[in-house]
């Protein structure tokens, strides 16, 4: 039996699924990303690629969610175009989500192996963003 969290993130990978195969062309675009907010609503976006670093499509949902007001995200997934399927985020993203969202759940593993674990365990040991912003005195 499937239960609400896991059916949620089946949801939110097929809406990263589908913006893979449907909007991710060429060398621009390679990777999709959706993320669930905390009052439900579905953000999408997609990797902007670029040999300066240009930003991962979890990146971008970042900022799409921003402009749709959006300022909790719940969980998030990201997905690779060509049928690659669910693909972990990179160093960057991993340290930008944990800063941004430290309760995030990540979408992570391929077949019967997926699971949503927390940002945190994706990179144990973290530098911790606001630590730099605490006040000495």
């Amino acid at each position: 039996m499937t239960t609400h969290a896991q059916a949620v993130d089946q949801e939110l990978i097929e809406a990263a699924a589908h913006v893979a195969r449907t909007r991710c062309r060429g060398d621009n675009h390679t990777m999709a990303a959706a993320a669930r907010a905390a009052d439900g609503r579905i953000v999408t976006g997609v990797n902007a690629y670029h040999f300066t670093g240009g930003p991962c499509a979890e990146l971008v949902v970042i900022g799409a969610a921003a402009g749709q007001g959006v300022y909790e995200l719940d969980t998030i997934v990201a997905v690779g175009d060509r049928e690659r399927g669910v693909v972990p985020p990179c160093g960057r993203c991993r340290q930008v989500l944990l800063d941004y969202y430290p309760g995030l759940k990540v979408i992570v593993g391929a077949g019967d192996r997926l699971r949503a674990v927390p940002v945190a365990e994706l990179l144990p040991e973290s530098y911790v963003w606001a630590d730099h912003q605490l006040d000495a005195g």
